[in-house]
């Protein structure tokens, strides 16, 4: 980070100069701690519901490095001239809900008045030492498993154009606020090389950071990987927000698509979301029963790619 002189120390596992989900600091050789924040503006008009939206993306960062959320505070920009305070209670609900959920305790926070509305959390998490994840370790012969579907973005402008229905909504909303906590603790009972999650990248994004880290060549899979319903239609119509073309265009030199993969599902790939699921790379012999016993306990989870061959600078095939 240019004119900052940021010290090290020999305590910290995974810092600034890691792209990874979160900061991880190693307290004793038992425990070593996750620290994260990440805050967003309303993408639903249900304030209840974009608090847990918000909750449930902040605390994913902590899912991702292998570790789980301990302790929780609220960050809050909030236009007091503008908006009703039922609005930042119905926000703050939603949002305490979800860290009930995850087993977190919300110890305190922050408010400030601000012209644009934003909530999120501040996260710190536990995990061993020997057990943190990032996005960097991903081996030769490791499937890909996806836990979440794609196309919150291009959903959330159709939802802006008034064309996503009741169902529409209902089904974005409900991918977005659910924690990623079933899949974490899944994926902790298998030998996880590299896990990170899908955000604003977009999972072509995300994948492409994990071959750069890893120095490895990814293949997607693009039909197998699970969309929201309706969003490939919208995705024909164009209802494309500006980040998919903006991803597309700065990953397009470490990324080759094929010929066949038509261009609506090219855009779905770089779309970026809100809330994501997590990508985990883990041997392809092991991704079968990861995945079953995803879905025995009420998780969601696809394959969707694999780790093909090392790579210098991280290159991603879409097939």
């Amino acid at each position: 980070m240019g004119g900052l002189e940021i010290k090290g120390h020999p305590n910290l596992m995974v810092g600034l100069d890691s792209p990874d989900d979160a900061g991880v600091y190693k307290l004793t050789d038992q425990i070593a701690l996750v620290q994260t924040l990440d805050f967003l503006t309303p993408i639903t008009d249900s304030p209840y519901e974009f608090g847990q939206i918000a909750a449930a993306n902040s605390l994913s960062d902590v899912y991702a490095m292998g570790g789980e959320p301990i302790t929780v505070m609220n960050i809050v920009c909030f236009p007091c001239c503008d908006l009703g305070e039922d609005v930042l209670a119905e926000t703050l609900k939603g949002g305490c809900d979800k860290i009930n959920e995850s087993g977190a305790v919300l110890v305190g926070g922050h408010s400030v008045d601000d012209p644009e509305f934003k909530y999120g959390l501040s996260v710190t998490g536990t995990v061993h030492p020997d057990a943190v994840l990032t996005n960097s370790a991903a081996a030769l012969g490791d499937a890909i498993i996806l836990t979440k579907p794609v196309g919150t973005g291009i959903m959330s402008t159709a939802i802006k154009a008034t064309l996503a229905t009741t169902d529409n909504i209902r089904d974005a909303v409900a991918v977005m606020s659910l924690l990623n906590k079933t899949a974490a603790s899944v994926m902790r009972q298998f030998n996880v090389n590299a896990c990170t999650d899908v955000t604003g990248f977009g999972l072509a994004g995300h994948l492409l950071e994990m071959a750069k880290g890893s120095k490895k060549s990814i293949t997607l899979f693009t039909r197998q990987v699970p969309l929201l319903p309706d969003v490939i239609d919208f995705a024909n119509m164009g209802l494309v927000p500006a980040g998919a073309h903006k991803n597309r265009e700065f990953f397009n030199s470490k990324t080759q698509i094929d010929s066949g993969v038509d261009r609506a599902l090219g855009d779905l790939m770089f779309d970026p979301q809100t809330s994501g699921g997590l990508l985990i790379s883990l041997n392809k012999k092991d991704a079968p029963a990861c995945v079953e016993r995803m879905k025995i306990q009420g998780q969601n989870a696809w394959i969707i790619g694999e780790i093909t061959r090392e790579s210098d600078t991280g290159f991603l095939s879409l097939i």
